[in-house]
């Protein structure tokens, strides 16, 4: 039954319409597939991701991995959901500094 109530979920949820406008940052967010643009980060935010990862950023490493298979969206999700955070922003692998330079030269 359980199986079945799950499978319905996420049948209803890849029917329904994309979210359309910005996603704003916060605790509220719970998983990388909410991340579908750049978030909008409130005032006297903390983490690095709003500082670093800019639009433009995000939007060339949307939808990447790095070797480990870690999705660009995982290494800043924690610093999406806490703003409060000074860091936010977490390698994969070791292979990411080099795959994913844009975001991590500024920050290391």
């Amino acid at each position: 039954m359980y199986d079945g109530v799950k499978a319905m979920i996420e049948a209803e949820r890849s029917l329904a319409p994309a979210a359309s406008g910005p996603v704003e940052a916060g605790s509220h967010l719970t998983d990388i597939s909410q991340l579908t643009s750049m978030p909008v980060f409130p005032a006297g935010t903390k983490s690095l991701v709003s500082k670093y990862c800019t639009p433009e950023v995000f939007e060339a490493n949307k939808g990447k991995k790095d070797s480990c298979g870690v999705p660009f969206e995982q290494m800043i999700l924690s610093g999406c959901q806490n703003v409060d955070s000074g860091i936010g922003v977490y390698a994969g692998c070791h292979k990411s500094y080099y795959e994913f330079d844009n975001l991590f030269d500024n920050i290391i």
